[in-house]
């Protein structure tokens, strides 16, 4: 049990999951010093392709008939590209094809990566999208222009960059794909495997994704598991994805999954985003005397962090969506982990849960019905306008706001 001090620990009571393989570390200490809980499953493995022969084939073949125009799409790509190109002893040439390049940039981590490397991006859009870059180059004209495009990862049916491609091609440019690193699935798939289950299930309140690969890794491995649409539906209604911005963001916005993303694609932006987001986004229910709110693994009661057993959550997530109405023992008994036959083990479950809560009262027992959330009455416009009966005299308040 803890308190919640506010601005110093506002995810006090919230749980996060990171999806990131690089600098994991750092974002959650970002997040722990706000005050979260952190579930950490790596989505992918980087592969270098610094001995890869089509890396170093597309190389040479630019290095000897160098493009007009050159997209690099991400900061670790590109230098990647340019570190393979020094194994190769070929990193002078490279430079020089570069150089003889018109160099645009997705973002600043890509602009760091081409100044690293003594050159100068001619162009990089102020939102940090690929699509703005498609747009840049459409506006201008591509037809019979030779255009070197910097991949970051393996093709999926959900990544954005093969359609940027595609595009250019069919506006008539020459596209030489550059393959600089490949991503794939990690060795050990258990924590993935259950992060999908924390979303599936609710116990996560956020899931955070750094790169369009991350977000594809884990639709794919969902779908292996034949547990893509729960998992999609969850991240609709229940677990916040937040996406470090637009590229990120683009693979679950093709499948109508609502996103939130920091103004700015920076980890430490990130971080405060969802400190931010999740607050505000919480909905608080005033019953028997108290404010209650709901998390993935926790419920918080007058600002104070109460644990509660997965029986007991399972139960208080099930209340909480009916709110102010009664739930069946039954319905209860089917939200249980493992489920079973028994309404004694709702009662039990039941019993446990009041007594974690420390608020006896915001549950009610409705004599051979079952439970339900005891709402606290909240003076309506029509409680005052009218003397008919008060038709909302016991609403869920979320942020000021009723249902």
């Amino acid at each position: 049990m803890s308190e919640i001090a506010g601005a110093g620990t506002p995810l006090a009571g919230f749980t996060v999951g990171i999806t990131a393989s690089r600098r994991a570390e750092e974002f959650a200490t970002l997040l722990e010093r706000r005050g979260a809980t952190v579930m950490h499953a790596p989505a992918i493995r980087i592969i270098p392709l610094a001995d890869d022969a089509e890396l170093e084939r597309v190389t040479a073949a630019i290095i000897a008939d160098p493009p007009e125009i050159t997209v690099a799409t991400t900061g670790i790509g590109f230098r990647g590209w340019v570190e393979a190109a020094d194994g190769w002893g070929r990193a002078e040439e490279l430079g020089s094809a570069l150089g003889a390049s018109r160099l645009l940039a997705r973002g600043p981590k890509a602009t760091g990566a081409i100044r690293a490397a003594d050159l100068r991006e001619e162009w990089s859009p102020a939102s940090e999208s690929s699509a703005e870059v498609l747009e840049h180059l459409l506006a201008e004209g591509v037809e019979g222009k030779r255009i070197a495009v910097q991949l970051h990862g393996a093709t999926t049916e959900w990544e954005p960059i093969p359609d940027f491609c595609e595009v250019l091609r069919c506006a008539g440019a020459e596209v030489v794909p550059v393959p600089v690193y490949r991503w794939t699935a990690p060795d050990d798939q258990g924590p993935m495997d259950r992060m999908i289950e924390a979303v599936v299930v609710g116990d996560l309140d956020a899931v955070s994704f750094t790169s369009a690969p991350a977000v594809a890794s884990m639709l794919m491995r969902a779908d292996e598991n034949g547990v893509l649409e729960p998992l999609l539906q969850s991240l609709r209604t229940r677990v916040l994805p937040v996406c470090v911005g637009p590229v990120t963001a683009a693979p679950l916005q093709q499948l109508n999954v609502a996103t939130t993303q920091p103004a700015r694609a920076r980890l430490g932006a990130l971080a405060r985003h969802i400190a931010e987001e999740l607050p505000r986004r919480t909905g608080r229910l005033h019953a028997g005397g108290h404010v209650v709110s709901v998390r993935g693994r926790c419920v918080v009661v007058d600002g104070e962090v109460r644990p509660v057993s997965p029986a007991g959550m399972a139960l208080m997530k099930t209340l909480a969506r009916n709110p102010g109405r009664v739930v069946s023992r039954e319905a209860l008994l089917a939200s249980l982990p493992g489920g079973g036959g028994d309404t004694h083990a709702v009662e039990t479950a039941m019993t446990r849960l009041r007594s974690s809560l420390g608020a006896p009262k915001a549950i009610q027992t409705v004599v051979k019905r079952g439970y339900r959330i005891a709402l606290d009455h909240v003076e309506t416009e029509s409680d005052c306008d009218t003397d008919e009966p008060a038709v909302h005299a016991r609403v869920a308040v979320v942020d000021g706001g009723k249902y």
